[in-house]
């Protein structure tokens, strides 16, 4: 990853996002696009996201997260721009 075009995103999804594979799913779609970070449910319902890569990848990620998987079905999305994390890497699924 290049450092200076490396930046961070904290994305909140809304909908109905637990129990239809939407973590997997995205850790899936993060690690195609080379991304790092996670992804966890919270106990309000949402799932909550933390992604960093190029401008570009987190642009396309971004739109998937928008629609989620096929059995997902997303009313609203929150992203903040966060500060990125040198050196680090992988994508998982946090419990």
């Amino acid at each position: 990853m290049n450092g200076e075009d490396t930046r961070a995103v904290r994305v909140f999804v809304s909908g109905r996002v637990q129990g239809v594979g939407f973590r997997y799913t995205a850790a899936d779609r993060a690690r195609d696009l080379g991304l790092a970070g996670w992804v966890r449910n919270l106990f309000d319902g949402r799932v909550e996201v933390f992604a960093q890569g190029t401008s570009a990848n987190l642009d396309v990620y971004l739109s998937w997260l928008d629609l989620g998987p096929s059995a997902a079905e997303v009313t609203g999305i929150s992203i903040r721009e966060a500060p990125p994390r040198p050196g680090f890497s992988g994508f998982e699924i946090r419990r």
